[in-house]
């Protein structure tokens, strides 16, 4: 999967500004809102919470994946995140997450959306690139480091 068709400058928020899990899904999905990737808000957030109560989607190294399925969304879209402080996202490690992906998918079509988190996942495996995701001072540098 090629991650500059996913990934746009207008879907990156290099200062996260919430400070709760909920409040993190809730700016990234309006970001994704703002940028005119879809317009069903309210079903986005719901559907992503409600995969967060299922098992929440804090990985390890910093990062969460939050994600749903939702016919909001015709398509596949996703926005990337960057709180500097971290937020406890409920991770594996039991560490705060700083580097968020999240990402809706329509309900009928798996596809995609499982090529995506595998895609996102090998490029976030490398401690260097997470490093320098954190430092990146602009959206344009954020998208040329995940799409590289």
């Amino acid at each position: 999967m090629n991650l500059k068709k996913i990934l746009t400058k207008d879907s990156i928020l290099p200062e996260l500004k919430a400070d709760t899990k909920k409040g993190v899904i809730e700016e990234m999905i309006s970001l994704l809102v703002a940028a005119g990737k879809f317009s069903g808000k309210t079903a986005a957030v719901q559907a992503v919470l409600a995969r967060e109560e299922k098992m929440s989607t804090g990985m390890q190294n910093g990062i969460a994946i939050p994600h749903g399925k939702t016919d909001a969304v015709d398509q596949l879209v996703a926005a990337v995140g960057i709180h500097h402080a971290g937020i406890d996202f409920a991770a594996m490690d039991a560490k705060p997450s700083h580097i968020f992906i999240l990402t809706l998918s329509p309900e009928n079509r798996a596809g995609p959306h499982i090529q995506f988190l595998a895609e996102i996942s090998k490029v976030l495996s490398r401690p260097n690139l997470r490093e320098k995701l954190l430092n990146a001072a602009s959206t344009d540098e954020i998208l040329n480091l995940l799409t590289v």
